[in-house]
């Protein structure tokens, strides 16, 4: 019976389960963060779009390969400082020139992958660093021209020009089981050079660093040690072209640092400063410690999986922390998403409520609307007549609307000519006070650009005066719907639709907390004759219910012409589409459970 069987018969998942379910974790992880938006300039928002950058790169290159060939060999990557002999090294680990080694910097224009001919099918996919191609070298071991100095390097069977190309070369000299990849110098002169080197490393099952003597305590590669350190990643440390003289002293030194910076385990090789030969290689016994030691590690098979998973976890485990700080920049983005939304909700949202007031506390009736209700219902004598007697009001009213309908338009326009200018007025200024609010913070600063967003947009007044014939049309339609009753029919058309559209519309811009003096009077009076007609054709529960929805209705309207000038502003914000912050610490804490399960 199998060990996987065997697990399973006691209720606990086989490693192929476990297995599954990681890369089924990281795949979700990686969709997560590849959807994940940071669109605002918050403190922190750069660095978490390095991290995404960063880990999405990682799990590519190495976190989803690796686990989903545990087996595979181990990638062992060479780096270090400019000058510090990665080339010679590799080179004098093989036992002949495979890759350029010289004065001219930088040396390492493009990642030579050394590998064993029977690992080749490993590496010839794009199973590991999916984002080089791949170009097949031949490893040139012949002898050198005269005058030339240094060794020959591979050589690759297509153009090498660009360094997003991965030169494999498969050699016998090295161990099956392990591969050796030339990285270019962690601080070369050349940005590309630089981020390839950094991105070679994050794939590595295991780091050889280089450095010298004379510059072993450098800020850049310590840098990179420390994230080694964080990864849980087996280093070796080769201190490279050390006086003899000075071994004891530096040796020590360097260990102490590497100890004190959570590297203690990390194995030391030194390796002399020798005379190379005439073909620029180190003498074999330079290095003999450090090949010794790899052809250790690739004839041990259980050690190469723990150094693999060792890795793995680490790597896992500082996956977990980048997506727990991501989370973290992305709840800071919706906190700042919410608070420019309610600012620019804050502004429209008050501009309706003073639309709305100017509704309600007879302003409209001032001006032109008054002038024209009072054209059309007559003088104050009317309504002296009004209250002795509403038959006499009725009769008086019906033949005033059947003879002369033209004075009711006229109020329906001063309506829509001052309700519209309401609207504007009130529109623009939210749109100030939206553009000062986000202006004043840095976020909605760098939403905005240069756009001016301070005043309406264009078109806004022609959708407001269509919509607002479009609420006058509705009410007509109310009193046609509710006209329909038999015994209210006949008064109904005796005082007109247009008539009744007008006495509703008055009704609903009547109550008077905004007039004074004269105003008062003139308005109140007004508003009582719009409402006695009402009540003498429906009644005086349905004029309550006819004017409540009206003024509901123009509310509604009033809202979506503010609401689609709000969307000028929330359109630039797409946070909320955005991965939820929650999810993305679900996910940190389920790789931390993960890397500590392994």
């Amino acid at each position: 019976m199998s060990t996987n069987q065997s697990a399973g018969r006691a209720g606990q998942p086989s490693s192929a389960a476990r297995q599954a379910a990681a890369v089924e974790l990281l795949e979700a992880v990686r969709r997560e963060l590849s959807a994940v938006s940071l669109p605002l300039t918050l403190p922190g928002a750069e660095a978490a779009r390095l991290d995404i950058r960063h880990a999405l790169a990682q799990l590519d290159d190495y976190i989803l390969p690796r686990y989903r060939s545990l087996d595979a060999p181990l990638l062992a990557v060479v780096g270090g400082s400019t000058g510090a002999g990665k080339s010679t090294l590799v080179n004098g680990l093989v036992g002949h020139a495979v890759t350029r080694a010289g004065a001219i910097r930088p040396t390492t224009r493009q990642p030579i992958l050394l590998h064993h001919p029977d690992d080749a099918a490993w590496f010839e996919d794009q199973r590991v660093l999916p984002s080089l191609s791949r170009i097949r070298g031949t490893v040139v071991t012949a002898a050198l021209p005269a005058g030339r100095a240094g060794p020959t390097p591979a050589r690759s069977t297509q153009d090498a020009g660009a360094v997003t190309s991965l030169v494999l070369a498969a050699d016998p000299a090295v161990p099956q089981g392990i591969a050796l990849l030339d990285a270019p110098d962690v601080d070369s002169i050349s940005d590309d050079n630089r981020r390839l080197a950094g991105q070679l490393l994050a794939a590595a099952d295991l780091w050889i660093f280089v450095t010298t003597a004379n510059r072993y305590a450098d800020a850049v590669p310590w840098r990179l040690l420390l994230d080694a350190a964080a990864r849980d990643i087996m280093v070796a440390v080769v201190l490279d072209r050390v006086p003899p003289a000075a071994e004891a002293e530096v040796s020590a030194d360097l260990q102490s640092m590497l100890g004190r910076e959570g590297l203690g385990s990390a194995r030391l090789f030194v390796v002399p400063e020798v005379v190379l030969d005439a073909t620029g290689m180190l003498p074999a016994d330079a290095v003999a410690p450090l090949r010794g030691w790899l052809k250790e590690l690739a004839a041990d098979a259980a050690g190469r999986a723990a150094i693999a998973r060792r890795t793995l976890n680490g790597t896992v485990r500082a996956l977990g922390g980048r997506v727990e700080a991501v989370a973290e920049a992305v709840a800071a983005q919706h906190r700042a998403a919410e608070l420019l939304t309610a600012d620019v909700s804050g502004a429209y949202h008050d501009a309706v409520g003073r639309i709305l007031v100017a509704t309600r506390d007879g302003a409209l009736l001032r001006g032109e609307v008054l002038a024209r209700w009072q054209d059309f219902v007559g003088t104050g004598e009317f309504f002296r007549a009004m209250e002795q007697n509403i038959g006499r009001l009725r009769d008086r009213m019906g033949a005033f609307f059947r003879g002369e309908p033209t004075p009711a338009v006229r109020v329906e326009t001063a309506i829509e000519t001052g309700l519209q200018a309401v609207i504007l007025d009130e529109a623009a200024n939210a749109a100030e006070e939206a553009d000062q609010r986000w202006r004043s913070d840095p976020a909605g600063r760098h939403l905005l650009g240069t756009d001016d967003l301070s005043g309406t947009s264009e078109g806004f007044a022609d959708a407001v005066a269509a919509e607002i014939r479009a609420w006058q049309g509705s009410l007509m339609e109310l009193i046609r719907t509710e006209g329909q009753d038999k015994r209210s029919q006949a008064r109904w058309l005796s005082f007109g639709i247009n008539g009744l559209g007008a006495a509703l519309m008055i009704v609903v811009f009547s109550m008077t907390a905004g007039l004074t003096g004269l105003e008062i009077g003139v308005a109140g009076g007004t508003a009582v004759v719009g409402q006695r007609v009402l009540e003498a054709v429906f009644g005086e529960d349905a004029v309550r219910r006819l004017a409540k929805t009206a003024r509901e209705d123009l509310q509604a309207r009033c809202e979506r012409l503010l609401q689609a000038e709000r969307r000028r502003f929330l359109a630039r914000l797409d946070v909320a589409g955005g991965v939820p912050p929650a999810a993305l610490a679900g996910q940190a804490a389920a790789l931390g459970r993960l890397a500590a399960a392994a």
